[in-house]
């Protein structure tokens, strides 16, 4: 799995589950490209990446609905590394996220709303692949690791929220269902040069309340949510030419929650 001189673009990496990736690839010897919207951040983690692991980094600020910035990422990329290996789209407009009509009661949810987050969450995804994959091809390994959910792939228990200020925004399922289908129809289209596939998180702990976390944890095979270090096996394996035969599928890392 080692990945030493390969340049992986992660969106989203300056969040949680973009660190544990960033650390992930980095500690195998690839040089990273941060892609997020919060310049102050996304500059001290990159200083942190190179401290840590000795590899070269990248910072870019993107407003990810802004079409005309996003389109300039792979540009960036391959002026500063001069390559492009691994793209890893994993920014969206999640469950918690702070917008109006959106994590409420679905009579509450708002059109304008569900429009942004198709856009950041599947609309980005698009531009990002389409305008990656000329220097993805050239690469000889390149691979593209798509970000979905549980919630992509089952329908939300309205059981666990009964009672408690939280709700499943449909277009967050809506969108995360088209990441899936995306990834199965990319990787026919772009083999057999690139590899697609995609990783479903299940719920992820973020000090929820202690009666969701009750009711999550008691329908879950595994009894925990998940851990941002339960995504380090699946990140590197899709990564790296450990899986350089696997193509269109889609890696559930959820505790079994969807086997129900």
């Amino acid at each position: 799995m080692d990945l030493t001189g390969r340049v992986a673009v992660i969106t989203g990496g300056a969040g949680y589950l973009g660190r544990t990736m960033a650390n992930t690839l980095a500690e195998a010897g690839a040089n990273i490209v941060i892609v997020d919207i919060n310049k102050e951040k996304i500059d001290s983690f990159c200083q942190e990446l190179e401290k840590e692991w000795q590899i070269r980094t990248l910072g870019i600020a993107v407003d990810l609905e802004n079409k005309d910035e996003r389109r300039l990422i792979a540009e960036k990329v391959v002026a500063h590394f001069g390559s492009l290996d691994i793209l890893i789209n994993n920014a969206a407009f999640v469950g918690t996220s702070n917008l109006t009509g959106w994590g409420v009661p679905f009579e509450q949810q708002e059109t304008e709303t569900w429009r942004r987050a198709l856009e950041v969450n599947l609309t980005a995804l698009f531009d990002l692949t389409q305008s990656c994959a000329p220097y993805l091809k050239k690469s000889g390994h390149g691979s593209i690791i798509n970000v979905a959910s549980i919630y992509g792939i089952v329908g939300p228990d309205p059981r666990l929220y009964e009672g408690l200020p939280m709700f499943n925004p449909a277009a967050y399922a809506a969108s995360k269902g088209g990441v899936v289908q995306f990834t199965k129809w990319c990787s026919t289209v772009l083999a057999p040069d690139i590899r697609v596939n995609a990783i479903t998180p299940g719920g992820i702990f973020r000090n929820q309340a202690p009666a969701f976390l009750e009711r999550y944890e008691s329908r879950t095979p595994l009894r925990r949510m998940a851990h941002e270090d339960d995504f380090i096996g699946a990140t590197v394996f899709l990564a790296s030419d450990l899986s350089k035969y696997i193509t269109g599928q889609n890696i559930v890392v959820d505790g079994g929650f969807s086997v129900w």
